[in-house]
């Protein structure tokens, strides 16, 4: 029977042709949980230093067989200081960082971090970082490519990215204080540099 032979044939050129066909990759994706995802600002002036929080609003990480992508939105309304214990002059700061001075958000209510690389960090190195990240970064319709190191777990249904990033606000256009801006501001100036300390918590 020559029949054998034919369906032979078509299994083997069925088989070259599965080899041929690029695999599909499956990505997980988790969303972040503004309930357990927190941000600390620190920022510094010559004659002190001030801190606080921000809120997330939303976001996610996502894992293509190790290659992490991701992104986020901050609420900039949600700007608090923590460090100053008159409630009044607390309220006053809070209002000006909230004011056209500094990030004006009425006008931009919102912030937003995406994720352009992650590359993993083959040595060992000193707060167990385990990628190095590059993303953009959107502040008052201003766009600028920030990185940092963070330390980046995903297991089960659970994914986090820890780190620091340091935020130069002259590009942002945030010029109140700014000798970036303000040449002869003196001892009045408010440094430029600023930290965004980030536990980004995020579920499938």
């Amino acid at each position: 029977m020559k029949t054998l032979p034919i369906f032979t044939a078509m299994a083997a050129t069925a088989l070259v042709f599965i080899s041929m066909t690029p695999a599909k990759f499956h990505t997980d994706t988790y969303k972040l949980d503004p309930k357990l995802s927190t941000i600390a600002w620190h920022a510094a002036k010559m004659t002190g230093k001030h801190n606080g929080t921000i809120s997330f609003t939303a976001g996610e990480i996502s894992n293509a067989h190790g290659t992490i992508s991701g992104s986020v939105e901050v609420d900039m309304t949600s700007i608090k200081n923590t460090d100053v214990e008159s409630p009044e002059y607390k309220t006053k700061l809070e209002n000006h960082l909230k004011s056209a001075d500094f990030f004006d958000v009425a006008k931009y209510p919102k912030a937003t971090f995406v994720i352009t690389s992650a590359t993993p960090i083959t040595e060992k190195k000193e707060g167990g970082y385990t990628h190095h990240l590059k993303g953009n970064l959107t502040i008052k319709d201003k766009t600028n490519e920030i990185e940092f190191d963070a330390i980046v777990n995903i297991v089960g249904s659970r994914a986090s990215c820890v780190g620091t990033a340091t935020i130069d606000r002259s590009k942002f256009d945030v010029k109140y204080g700014s000798k970036t801006f303000f040449a002869d501001i003196g001892d009045k100036v408010i440094y430029d540099e600023f930290t965004l300390q980030f536990n980004v918590v995020a579920d499938k």
